[in-house]
C-alpha cells in the first residue's frame, strides 16, 4: 500500500482485501482530518492535499460499496427474501427511509434474479 499522502490508484484499490480497504479508508479518514486541522490553523502547504484525500475515500467507499452489491447479487433469492422481510419489520422508528431504500435495493437485486439476469 501506497504512503498516506500519495494519490491511490483505483487499480492498487481494487487488489486490496476487504480489511485492507477498511484500513486504508480509516488511515485517509484520519490523513483527511489532519489535512482539514492544519488548513484550520493555516499551516497547510499544499491545499490540494485535502482534495485528492477526498477523491481516494470516495474511490475506497465505492469499491466497498460494489462489493457489497455483488455479494448481495450472489446470494439466493430465498436469502434476499428473508433480508427483505427483516427490513420491513423495522420500518418503524428512526432509519425508516434508509430502511426503505434498503427494501427497494433489494426488491430490485430480485427482481433481476427473477428476469434470468
Amino acid at each position: 500500500m501506497k504512503g498516506s499522502r500519495e494519490k491511490m490508484k483505483t487499480s492498487e484499490i481494487t487488489a486490496l482485501t476487504d480489511g485492507e480497504l477498511s484500513l486504508s479508508l480509516r488511515d485517509t479518514e484520519k490523513h483527511l482530518f489532519q489535512l482539514r486541522f492544519q488548513s484550520a490553523t493555516d499551516r497547510l502547504e499544499t491545499p490540494s492535499e485535502i482534495r485528492k484525500a477526498k477523491r481516494d475515500v470516495a474511490r475506497i467507499k465505492t469499491i466497498q460499496r460494489l462489493r457489497e452489491l455483488d455479494k448481495l447479487a450472489a446470494l439466493p433469492s430465498t436469502d434476499l427474501a428473508r433480508m427483505t422481510t427483516e427490513l420491513e419489520a423495522k420500518t418503524t422508528g428512526p432509519g425508516k427511509r434508509r430502511i426503505k431504500r434498503a427494501i427497494v435495493r433489494l426488491a430490485a437485486i430480485q427482481a433481476g434474479k427473477g428476469s434470468g439476469k
